[in-house]
Protein backbone atom coordinates (compact mmCIF):
# COMPACT_ATOMS: atom_id res chain seq x y z
CA UNK A 1 0.00 0.00 0.00
CA UNK A 2 1.28 3.45 -0.91
CA UNK A 3 2.36 5.69 1.94
CA UNK A 4 1.31 9.31 2.08
CA UNK A 5 4.48 11.12 3.11
CA UNK A 6 2.73 14.42 3.80
CA UNK A 7 0.76 15.19 6.98
CA UNK A 8 -2.59 16.97 6.52
CA UNK A 9 -2.31 20.71 5.99
CA UNK A 10 -4.24 21.30 9.21
CA UNK A 11 -4.54 24.46 11.29
CA UNK A 12 -1.33 23.78 13.19
CA UNK A 13 0.63 23.30 9.96
CA UNK A 14 -0.88 26.42 8.40
CA UNK A 15 -0.17 28.56 11.48
CA UNK A 16 3.45 27.38 11.60
CA UNK A 17 3.98 27.92 7.87
CA UNK A 18 2.60 31.44 7.94
CA UNK A 19 4.68 32.34 10.97
CA UNK A 20 7.73 31.34 8.93
CA UNK A 21 6.53 33.32 5.92
CA UNK A 22 5.94 36.38 8.08
CA UNK A 23 9.59 36.26 9.12
CA UNK A 24 10.65 36.21 5.46
CA UNK A 25 8.12 38.64 3.96
CA UNK A 26 7.06 41.91 5.60
CA UNK A 27 3.93 42.08 3.42
CA UNK A 28 2.77 38.72 4.75
CA UNK A 29 3.47 39.87 8.30
CA UNK A 30 1.32 42.98 7.79
CA UNK A 31 -1.44 40.96 6.14
CA UNK A 32 -1.52 38.39 8.91
CA UNK A 33 -1.91 41.13 11.49
CA UNK A 34 -5.03 42.29 9.63
CA UNK A 35 -6.79 39.06 8.59
CA UNK A 36 -5.20 36.31 10.67
CA UNK A 37 -4.49 32.78 9.51
CA UNK A 38 -6.90 30.97 7.17
CA UNK A 39 -8.67 27.71 7.99
CA UNK A 40 -7.57 24.46 6.33
CA UNK A 41 -9.25 23.16 3.18
CA UNK A 42 -8.73 19.42 3.41
CA UNK A 43 -10.55 17.21 0.92
CA UNK A 44 -10.45 13.43 0.60
CA UNK A 45 -8.40 12.04 -2.25
CA UNK A 46 -10.01 10.07 -5.05
CA UNK A 47 -12.56 10.23 -7.85
CA UNK A 48 -15.23 12.35 -6.08
CA UNK A 49 -12.80 15.18 -5.42
CA UNK A 50 -11.28 15.08 -8.90
CA UNK A 51 -14.77 15.11 -10.40
CA UNK A 52 -15.67 18.02 -8.11
CA UNK A 53 -12.68 19.95 -9.46
CA UNK A 54 -13.94 19.37 -13.00
CA UNK A 55 -17.42 20.55 -12.03
CA UNK A 56 -15.98 23.69 -10.40
CA UNK A 57 -14.05 24.83 -13.46
CA UNK A 58 -15.17 28.32 -14.57
CA UNK A 59 -18.15 28.34 -12.20
CA UNK A 60 -19.05 30.37 -9.14
CA UNK A 61 -18.70 28.42 -5.90
CA UNK A 62 -22.44 28.36 -5.25
CA UNK A 63 -23.29 27.17 -8.76
CA UNK A 64 -20.67 24.41 -8.62
CA UNK A 65 -21.95 23.26 -5.22
CA UNK A 66 -25.51 23.03 -6.53
CA UNK A 67 -24.44 20.92 -9.51
CA UNK A 68 -22.31 18.65 -7.31
CA UNK A 69 -25.30 18.05 -5.06
CA UNK A 70 -27.49 17.12 -8.04
CA UNK A 71 -24.81 14.82 -9.46
CA UNK A 72 -24.52 13.09 -6.09
CA UNK A 73 -28.30 12.69 -6.00
CA UNK A 74 -28.27 11.13 -9.45
CA UNK A 75 -25.40 8.74 -8.85
CA UNK A 76 -26.09 7.85 -5.22
CA UNK A 77 -22.45 6.95 -4.66
CA UNK A 78 -19.93 8.96 -6.66
CA UNK A 79 -17.69 6.25 -8.13
CA UNK A 80 -16.04 5.87 -11.54
CA UNK A 81 -18.30 2.96 -12.46
CA UNK A 82 -21.51 4.75 -11.48
CA UNK A 83 -20.47 7.79 -13.50
CA UNK A 84 -19.71 5.64 -16.54
CA UNK A 85 -23.02 3.82 -16.15
CA UNK A 86 -25.02 7.06 -15.92
CA UNK A 87 -26.84 8.26 -19.01
CA UNK A 88 -25.11 11.30 -20.49
CA UNK A 89 -28.41 13.12 -20.95
CA UNK A 90 -29.23 12.54 -17.28
CA UNK A 91 -25.88 14.07 -16.35
CA UNK A 92 -26.63 16.99 -18.65
CA UNK A 93 -30.05 17.43 -17.03
CA UNK A 94 -28.50 17.86 -13.57
CA UNK A 95 -26.27 20.66 -14.83
CA UNK A 96 -23.07 19.22 -16.28
CA UNK A 97 -22.03 20.61 -19.63
CA UNK A 98 -21.36 18.15 -22.45
CA UNK A 99 -17.67 19.02 -22.21
CA UNK A 100 -17.54 18.29 -18.48
CA UNK A 101 -19.41 15.02 -19.05
CA UNK A 102 -16.67 14.12 -21.52
CA UNK A 103 -13.99 15.03 -18.99
CA UNK A 104 -15.75 13.08 -16.23
CA UNK A 105 -16.03 9.99 -18.41
CA UNK A 106 -12.36 10.23 -19.32
CA UNK A 107 -11.40 10.56 -15.66
CA UNK A 108 -13.62 7.64 -14.65
CA UNK A 109 -12.18 5.40 -17.38
CA UNK A 110 -8.60 6.35 -16.48
CA UNK A 111 -9.18 5.37 -12.85
CA UNK A 112 -11.18 2.25 -13.73
CA UNK A 113 -8.48 1.07 -16.18
CA UNK A 114 -5.70 2.22 -13.82
CA UNK A 115 -4.05 4.45 -16.38
CA UNK A 116 -4.33 6.99 -13.55
CA UNK A 117 -3.17 5.25 -10.37
CA UNK A 118 -4.53 7.28 -7.47
CA UNK A 119 -2.42 5.47 -4.89
CA UNK A 120 0.77 5.94 -6.89
CA UNK A 121 0.09 9.68 -7.12
CA UNK A 122 0.85 9.91 -3.41
CA UNK A 123 4.42 8.71 -3.93
CA UNK A 124 5.21 10.91 -6.93
CA UNK A 125 6.97 14.25 -6.70
CA UNK A 126 4.82 17.36 -7.16
CA UNK A 127 5.89 17.75 -10.78
CA UNK A 128 5.38 14.06 -11.55
CA UNK A 129 1.92 14.07 -9.97
CA UNK A 130 0.96 17.20 -11.90
CA UNK A 131 2.16 15.59 -15.12
CA UNK A 132 0.10 12.45 -14.44
CA UNK A 133 -3.09 14.42 -13.75
CA UNK A 134 -2.70 16.88 -16.62
CA UNK A 135 -2.33 13.95 -19.03
CA UNK A 136 -6.12 13.63 -18.64
CA UNK A 137 -8.28 15.65 -21.00
CA UNK A 138 -9.86 18.56 -19.16
CA UNK A 139 -7.27 18.75 -16.38
CA UNK A 140 -4.91 21.70 -16.62
CA UNK A 141 -2.19 22.68 -14.22
CA UNK A 142 -4.63 24.58 -11.97
CA UNK A 143 -6.81 21.50 -11.50
CA UNK A 144 -3.80 19.34 -10.71
CA UNK A 145 -2.35 21.83 -8.24
CA UNK A 146 -5.68 22.18 -6.42
CA UNK A 147 -5.79 18.39 -6.00
CA UNK A 148 -2.20 18.31 -4.76
CA UNK A 149 -2.89 21.03 -2.19
CA UNK A 150 -6.22 19.90 -0.80
CA UNK A 151 -6.15 16.12 -1.26
CA UNK A 152 -2.48 15.09 -1.31
CA UNK A 153 -1.44 17.55 1.42
CA UNK A 154 1.45 18.98 -0.58
CA UNK A 155 2.90 21.91 1.40
CA UNK A 156 4.62 23.85 -1.39
CA UNK A 157 2.08 24.43 -4.17
CA UNK A 158 1.05 27.79 -5.63
CA UNK A 159 -1.73 27.62 -8.27
CA UNK A 160 -0.52 30.68 -10.16
CA UNK A 161 -3.26 30.42 -12.80
CA UNK A 162 -5.90 31.18 -10.18
CA UNK A 163 -7.34 34.65 -10.83
CA UNK A 164 -8.27 35.25 -7.20
CA UNK A 165 -4.70 34.49 -6.09
CA UNK A 166 -3.27 36.91 -8.65
CA UNK A 167 -5.62 39.71 -7.58
CA UNK A 168 -4.85 39.09 -3.91
CA UNK A 169 -1.11 39.07 -4.61
CA UNK A 170 -1.46 42.38 -6.43
CA UNK A 171 -3.09 43.88 -3.33
CA UNK A 172 -0.60 42.31 -0.94
CA UNK A 173 2.39 43.61 -2.87
CA UNK A 174 0.73 46.95 -3.77
CA UNK A 175 1.35 46.40 -7.49
CA UNK A 176 0.03 48.71 -10.19
CA UNK A 177 -1.19 45.75 -12.25
CA UNK A 178 -2.23 42.19 -11.66
CA UNK A 179 0.86 39.98 -12.11
CA UNK A 180 0.99 37.28 -14.74
CA UNK A 181 1.24 33.69 -13.48
CA UNK A 182 4.96 33.73 -14.31
CA UNK A 183 5.48 37.00 -12.44
CA UNK A 184 3.47 35.70 -9.49
CA UNK A 185 5.62 32.57 -9.19
CA UNK A 186 8.72 34.76 -9.19
CA UNK A 187 7.27 37.13 -6.58
CA UNK A 188 6.56 34.33 -4.11
CA UNK A 189 9.50 32.07 -4.89
CA UNK A 190 10.99 32.92 -1.48
CA UNK A 191 7.84 31.53 0.17
CA UNK A 192 9.13 27.99 -0.45
CA UNK A 193 8.64 25.50 1.13
CA UNK A 194 5.38 26.99 2.49
CA UNK A 195 3.63 28.12 -0.68
CA UNK A 196 0.45 26.11 -0.06
CA UNK A 197 -0.17 27.97 3.19
CA UNK A 198 0.69 31.20 1.40
CA UNK A 199 -1.95 30.40 -1.20
CA UNK A 200 -4.56 29.80 1.50
CA UNK A 201 -3.59 33.11 3.07
CA UNK A 202 -4.00 34.98 -0.23
CA UNK A 203 -7.43 33.46 -0.82
CA UNK A 204 -8.47 34.84 2.57
CA UNK A 205 -7.22 38.40 2.00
Amino acid sequence: MAIDHYPPLDQQQIDHALQQLALQDDDVARGLALVGTPPPRIRPSGFPTLLSIVISQQLATSAAAAIRERVEGLLGEVTPQRFLDADDQALRDVGLSWRKIEYGNGLARAIDEETLDLQKLRELSDNEAIKAITALRGFGRWSAEIYLMFSLNRPDVFPADDLALLVALQRLKDLDEKPTPKQARELIEHWAPWRSAGSLFLWQT
